[in-house]
Formats: C-alpha cells, structure tokens, sequence
C-alpha cells in the first residue's frame, strides 16, 4: 500500500493566466493517488501546512512570502522538503518610468532560489532549449527543443546545478534592464539546501483574455506558450515525481 503524500501549492499573482496553471499543475498532481494537495493563494499559514507535508509547489508572479515565511520554508528545506518552483516564483516587478524593474529588495527569497527574475524578450520566435545535464532523473532521455515561451533572463544568486539552459543576446525591451550581451541563462536547475532542495522550471508562461486588470481590460492574443508542448507536461510530470523524493537533488 502507498504512502500517503502531502503537498501544498501555492498558485497566485499577476498579469498570468493563474486559473489554468492551478488547474493544469492540480492534474498533474492527481495523477499520483497517494498525493494531496492544499491550494493557496499566498503564502500566509505556509509554517504550519509545511510541517504536514512532503513538497512545496510554486506558481506565482510577483508573489513574495514575508521574511518568516521565507524562513519557514527554508527551514523545510533543510530538513529534507522539496520544493518544486515554477515560472515566476523569483520575480518581483515594479513599474518605473523607465521601464519594469526587478529590484534586489528580497536576497532572502532570492538566495534560497537561486535567481532573480531580471528581464525577458517579447514572446514571439522560438527558442533553443539545451540539455546539459542527462544524467538528472528530471532530464534524463529528453533532447535539445524548441519553444515559444517568456525566456527567464535572470541573475544567478547562489550555486545551482543547471539541468537545462538557452542563450540570448539582444534587447529585453519595456525592462530597466532592457540590454543583453550573449548570455547563457538556466531554463530548469536544482539548488540543494540541507537534505533537500528545490527544482526550477522557468517555462510555462500562460495569459488569458483578462488577466491584466488595470492594465488592459481585454487582452486580445492570449498565450499558453509551454503549455502547449508535450515535452513541457513531461518535464512537469518529472518535477512533480522529484518532488515526492525519488532521485537526488
């Protein structure tokens, strides 16, 4: 008989399509009869629900937790918790004259990630996606693929192992941090932290028609970008078995 498993999901934030993510991650969750999930939409009462569970899964934009959260979850971590972090969990946004700004206020969060969100391209051409490492259970028997999808330009805050990486050299345009010479950024890492760790997938951005209010009252092209790749739903799939314990970090 299996074990039962207990996650906690936290599904919330701006400017993306956060409905469909839950529902698509909650899903994938199902799959696996031993995992129950809680849903949420912030990170408040996240200390007590973590001491229940196995993993932690993310995903967020613009969403922090509050310094003792962070510490809460951290401390999970070291102890053998796993969490499994999507899109934007490392991305804070302020808008500036200047354009959409990423400003280094939170190293706690930032650290224990391993990156902070900094820019990314319009959405439009495809992207390389590289495998560099496929000796990884999350990796292993997946080639190089293509992708339209926000490509994470970010800063590398503590060490991580990349699993997957693309390139970029160009203008990040409507960010602070807009110019960008060739630069080889991750698209999927693992950061271990005590006896577990964390798993960063950047793919999966996804808008819908009305998804940034104040903004724009009807966005007329929506986006599923990953979502729309079964290789995406397989590396989720494998996230999601990392997440229960199986492999190393």
């Amino acid at each position: 008989m299996a074990e039962r498993i207990d996650a906690h999901f936290v599904a919330a934030g701006k400017y993306h399509d956060i409905d469909f993510a839950r529902l698509e991650v909650l899903k994938l969750l199902a799959e696996h009869d031993p995992i129950r999930t809680t849903v949420a939409h912030d990170y408040h009462g996240v200390e007590e629900r973590l001491a229940a569970c196995r993993f932690l899964v993310t995903y967020t934009c613009d969403l922090m937790p509050s310094e003792a959260e962070a510490a809460a979850i951290r401390a999970f971590l070291e102890l053998g918790g796993r969490w499994l972090a999507l899109h934007g969990t490392n991305s804070i946004l302020r808008f500036t004259d200047s354009g959409v700004d990423s400003p280094e206020e939170r190293p706690d969060v930032m650290d224990m990630l391993g990156t902070q969100f900094k820019a990314h391209p319009p959405i439009g051409a495809p992207f390389t996606v590289e495998i560099v490492d496929a000796e990884h259970d999350v990796t292993r028997g997946i080639d190089d693929f293509d992708v339209v999808d926000e490509l994470y330009l970010m800063k590398q805050m503590s060490d991580i192992r990349t699993l997957a990486q693309t390139r970029f050299e160009g203008e990040a345009t409507g960010f602070v941090d807009a110019q960008w010479p060739e630069t080889v950024v991750p698209v999927i890492y693992t950061r271990a932290i005590g006896q577990g760790g964390i798993l960063y997938n950047t793919l999966g951005h996804c808008r819908g028609h009305y998804d940034l209010p104040g903004m724009q009252d009807f966005y007329p092209h929506p986006e599923k970008c990953a979502w729309n790749y079964p290789v995406y739903y397989e590396l989720l799939r494998r996230g999601i078995a990392w997440a229960t314990g199986t492999g190393g970090i």
